[in-house]
């Protein structure tokens, strides 16, 4: 017979404990619930779609930061500024030639970029949806 998934499992335990030379015994009673094997892969669905949204997170909001650094004109040749432009190249790269803006103060690649990468991120959560969700519904729909 196999294990509805949803099916949860209680699980009791009683520790008797006697000390040497007492003569009461010390009872702790235990109990627990098991998680659902549904449960459980959909806390490994969850953890998954928490790293896909944040590396699409870190990868849009240094986009977004580029974009803003650029567009007031600061000095992109030297410190903070370098940083942030070599860091998101290759992830700018494929959405600049877009609107012929190689060296431009207003880099509307980047913004497209921001736009496809949360779409991407959106898509690929979507996907583990699928592949990680649960594949029988509960009892009682």
């Amino acid at each position: 017979m196999q294990q509805d998934p949803y099916e949860r499992r209680v699980v009791q335990e009683e520790i008797v404990q006697t000390p040497y030379g007492a003569d009461a015994s010390k009872v702790e009673r235990r109990t627990h619930i098991d998680p659902t094997p549904a449960e459980l892969q959909l806390g490994t669905l969850y953890r998954a779609k928490q790293i896909v949204w944040l590396i699409v997170g870190l990868i849009v909001s240094l986009i977004a930061l580029r974009f803003v650094l650029l567009a007031l004109g600061a000095n992109v040749s030297a410190g903070f500024g370098a940083l942030v432009v070599g860091i998101t190249q290759p992830f700018v790269a494929p959405f600049l030639p877009l609107f012929g803006e190689q060296n431009a103060q207003v880099e509307f690649g980047a913004l497209i970029g921001i736009a496809v990468y949360l779409l991407l991120g959106w898509g690929i959560s979507k996907l583990l949806e699928i592949m990680l969700a649960p594949r029988t519904p509960p009892t009682g729909y």
